[in-house]
């Protein structure tokens, strides 16, 4: 709770001291050092990895349990709730920053990287090597030596624009929970928030078969050239934020069944919601730039 002097007015939240962020950072070097260990064949690097996510996820669920304990018991005033809407804010905004890294990267390979590698000047070094994008065939476009195997590329029909619909229906699903929690219809917002959990569910379902049919049918993986690793990386890490937005609004649904929220108190609802509809937006953009251009 907050460490500001009994009988004292202050201008804004101050947190107390808490051995929480420490060990959540403590998790994260964990994993991190595992998994730098594992990618080199250390055998026993997984079981860090694994430690590492057990203390994490141990963290978290202390924190959060705090934090729903002091705003049930209405610790959370007014200069909190700023101060947890300007921290969710600036998360979501480092999200935004982190996506724009790998639009970027697929930006500069496309306009920038593959042009100059085509250009007249580069012809010496690699007189087979065609400036066009998707690299499709060894020794036709992006891979002169042969060290990228053929593969066939992800159109956008149908599961990516099933998907699409997935999300965006799940979009309107969790505003109509928002306003029916903002009008006392507890029922009728638990009923549109299990279903927008349960289209997160289906979002993944659809992806995880769409990268088993990209491995066993079309041969693109990671390792298949700029396109594979472009791809993979937007997709993945969108999936794992798709994971973890389903996650936040199926404990949020919880803590509405639960009785947590008021029609004028429950920005933890908004938070999740907020989060849900930036997967939504990022979700667009790759839509359109990985799957149709």
């Amino acid at each position: 709770m907050s460490a500001v002097t009994p009988g004292a007015t202050p201008y804004y939240f101050i947190p107390a001291p808490s051995r929480f962020p420490a060990s959540v950072a403590f998790g994260f070097l964990l994993i991190i050092f595992g998994a730098s260990q594992w990618i080199n064949g250390a055998e026993w690097a997984s079981w860090v990895v694994l430690a590492g996510f057990v203390a994490w996820l141990f963290t978290l669920q202390q924190w959060f349990r705090q934090a729903i304990s002091e705003s049930e018991r209405g610790e959370y005033n007014k200069l909190v709730d700023i101060s947890f809407r300007w921290s969710m804010s600036w998360f979501i905004f480092s999200e935004v920053m982190f996506f724009s890294a790998f639009f970027g990267a697929l930006y500069w390979v496309r306009l920038h990287a593959l042009p100059n590698l085509g250009s007249i000047e580069d012809a010496v070094l690699w007189p087979d090597f065609k400036a066009v994008w998707p690299s499709v065939a060894p020794g036709y476009t992006g891979s002169p030596a042969g060290i990228v195997d053929p593969f066939a590329t992800m159109g956008p029909w149908p599961i990516p624009t099933l998907n699409t619909a997935i999300l965006l229906s799940s979009g309107v699903t969790v505003t109509i929970a928002h306003h029916a929690l903002v009008a006392n219809h507890r029922a009728r917002a638990i009923f549109f928030m299990w279903f927008t959990v349960l289209l997160g569910i289906a979002f993944l379902g659809f992806q995880a078969y769409e990268y088993h049919h990209a491995y066993t049918e079309l041969n693109l993986k990671l390792s298949s050239g700029a396109y594979g690793s472009t791809f993979f990386m937007l997709t993945g890490f969108h999936g794992f934020h798709v994971f973890v937005g389903m996650l936040m609004l199926l404990f949020i649904t919880i803590r509405i069944m639960r009785g947590h929220f008021t029609p004028d108190r429950h920005f933890g609802f908004e938070g999740a919601a907020w989060y849900w509809h930036f997967v939504d937006v990022v979700w667009l953009g790759l839509y359109i730039v990985v799957y149709w251009l």
